[in-house]
């Protein structure tokens, strides 16, 4: 039995040492396999070493993986820290990783240096869709360099055969370029060098953008630079504007977006974030111009371009906020929506001015021929230049389409404006000292604009009960006229008082009374050779600029003066002729008369021809 027991004591305690003895084992063969992975990660670490010395630039895949395999180690070696020797080696391969890190920052940004360029405004100008494309004003292109110095950009081919549209833009940077850019981007960003990454990124492409914005001609001008130029030289440079408008946003920024989307490909944030940064500065500089002009003094010549300027921005607000679409570009797409509002507020200002300016307008100085007024053709131009802005100022007004335009707020507007008009010619036809050319000017110019409506869709606003009651008002001034003009001359040819008595100078045969005054008689024809000769000279120099008026006005003075001379012609030339000297006192025969009548509201003066 103590035998039996001795040989169990011994058999386990055999077995105890024979599995201490394999745990054992096994614990060194896990230490070994261990060590063997950190010495084969040693030995990547300095088969890439020489790799990462070597640089990117002969062989880029070959760094990228070597970069790739660094990471892997960094990796390795920070999970397996338990390892005294682990410590030496993360820092070894950090310090790799850290050398690869500049490598690639050098290597993205010679790629993307060499790579950028700027746009020249001929190409920019050849890419614009037909459609919205413009020519700048001369000289606009000279602000970029030598090569565009007294250079505009030409206008599109004709039928448009050499125009490449947007799809013909391309891209910024050459394609193949693109891949390579983005798998640096994406070891920088991925190794916690974002910041570096997109520095360098808006750095370069900021710049170039800018270049090139400056070449075609944009400028960065203040509300005061725009307060001291000339209207002539800010109109132009206005609509050069909107013509950088459309380049900018349609070409450069959505070239910007399809290039960042490329290289920043599924890295976010850094995607919108660099595209807001390289584009802010550009989009500032665009924007500062319209901000300019719509805080500027506001003047009635200006409505127009601010309506094309709103209408600019308008068109190209929803590609904007397409391109524009990120959270770091919320700024961008703020700016641009608060300047299309200025703008808009400036305009509806403005046009809401413009009555009380045409029923102020203190020109004291009447046209001397009676012809149409400055003011009046300038007003009437307005007015139709409004109508072909209708949908712009119907948005402006915010109006409903479905409104009449019989009802619209533009109708009521030029109802409003025409108004004001006809004030102002009132009080301008009473600087006339001569009231029979008061009512020649206002004849004019009324009749201006009623032909002016009766041929433009203003006639659809005002309708044709304003213009039949505005040729009504022509027909009564040019009635005013003959009366107040030849009532004298008229009266001169009168047989009324002509006899010794008064009671009359015809018999009931109607022969010459025994009792006709003959020194009356000469008085009356000296009378109206005096006062006719008066109107004439001062009649020819009077302008009726629309034919048609001009005729029928010569018809009507005709139709009453020719009748009453021929008749008292008639009965007492024979008394003149049997006297001395008749052609002293009979001047002119009615065919003369009929003449001369003929040359009257030619506008001529005493030493020029007729007008």
């Amino acid at each position: 039995m103590d035998a039996l027991m001795e040989s169990l004591w011994e058999s386990a305690i055999t077995h105890v040492h024979t599995h201490a003895i394999r745990k054992a084992h096994e614990n060194i063969d896990n230490t070994l396999k261990v060590a063997e992975k950190i010495l084969t990660q040693f030995d990547v670490s300095r088969k890439v070493e020489s790799k990462i010395i070597e640089g990117p630039r002969e062989d880029l895949g070959g760094y990228l993986a070597a970069v790739d395999e660094l990471r892997t180690n960094v990796e390795f070696f920070t999970y397996n820290s338990s390892f005294k020797s682990s410590d030496s080696a993360l820092n070894h391969a950090h310090g790799l990783l850290s050398k690869a890190m500049t490598r690639l920052e050098e290597e993205f940004k010679s790629l993307l240096t060499l790579h950028s360029k700027m746009q020249e405004p001929a190409r920019l100008m050849e890419c614009l869709p037909n459609s919205v494309r413009s020519t700048p004003t001369s000289g606009s292109q000279g602000g970029g360099g030598e090569e565009s110095a007294g250079k505009g950009v030409p206008s599109h081919p004709a039928n448009g055969k050499n125009a490449k549209g947007l799809e013909g833009f391309g891209s910024l940077i050459p394609p193949k370029v693109i891949p390579q850019l983005h798998e640096l981007a994406q070891r920088m960003i991925t190794a916690g060098h974002h910041q570096q990454c997109c520095k360098i990124y808006r750095d370069v492409r900021a710049v170039i953008l800018e270049q090139t914005l400056r070449k075609l001609g944009v400028e960065k001008l203040s509300r005061e630079d725009v307060y001291k130029m000339q209207w002539d030289v800010l109109e132009g440079k206005i609509t050069n504007w909107i013509h950088f408008m459309r380049i900018a946003v349609k070409l450069l920024f959505s070239g910007e977006r399809k290039l960042c989307d490329q290289v920043f490909h599924e890295l976010e944030p850094h995607r919108e974030t660099c595209f807001a940064e390289v584009t802010s500065n550009s989009v500032t500089m665009l924007l500062s111009f319209g901000e300019g002009i719509a805080k500027s003094k506001r003047s009635p010549e200006k409505l127009f371009v601010l309506l094309d300027m709103y209408e600019t921005m308008r068109e190209l607000f929803p590609e904007v906020e397409a391109i524009f679409g990120g959270k770091p570009s919320a700024p961008i797409r703020e700016a641009v929506s608060g300047l299309t509002q200025r703008l808009a507020q400036t305009a509806e200002e403005t046009f809401s001015d413009f009555s009380e300016a045409v029923e102020k307008d203190v020109t004291k100085t009447p046209v001397q021929d009676g012809t149409v007024h400055p003011l009046t053709s300038y007003v009437i131009n307005y007015v139709k230049f409004l109508f072909d802005y209708q949908v712009t100022l119907r948005q402006l007004f915010g109006e409903d389409e479905a409104v009449e335009p019989a009802n619209s707020q533009l109708a009521a507007a030029t109802m409003k404006i025409m108004s004001a008009l006809q004030t102002n010619l009132d009080g301008k036809s009473k600087l006339y000292r001569d009231p029979a050319l008061a009512h020649v000017f206002l004849m004019n110019n009324i009749h201006y604009m009623v032909k002016s409506v009766r041929r433009s869709e203003a006639k659809d606003v005002l309708g044709e009960d304003w213009v039949q009651r505005h040729r009504r008002i022509v027909q009564q001034h040019a009635q005013n006229y003959k009366r107040v003009a030849w009532t004298k001359v008229l009266q001169s040819l009168s047989v009324q008082g002509l006899t010794s008595s008064g009671s009359g100078g015809l018999g009931n045969d109607g022969s010459i009374s025994t009792g006709v005054s003959r020194a009356l008689l000469k008085e009356r024809f000296k009378t109206f050779n005096i006062q006719f000769d008066e109107l004439y000279q001062r009649q020819t120099q009077w302008f009726v600029p629309d034919a048609e008026l001009r005729e029928s006005l010569r018809l009507a003075v005709a139709e009453v003066l020719l009748p009453a001379y021929r008749s008292f012609l008639k009965h007492f030339g024979s008394l003149m002729e049997s006297g001395k000297n008749p052609q002293k006192y009979v001047r002119f025969s009615p065919e003369k008369l009929d003449a001369m009548l003929g040359e009257l509201f030619e506008g001529k003066t005493r030493t020029e021809p007729r007008r």
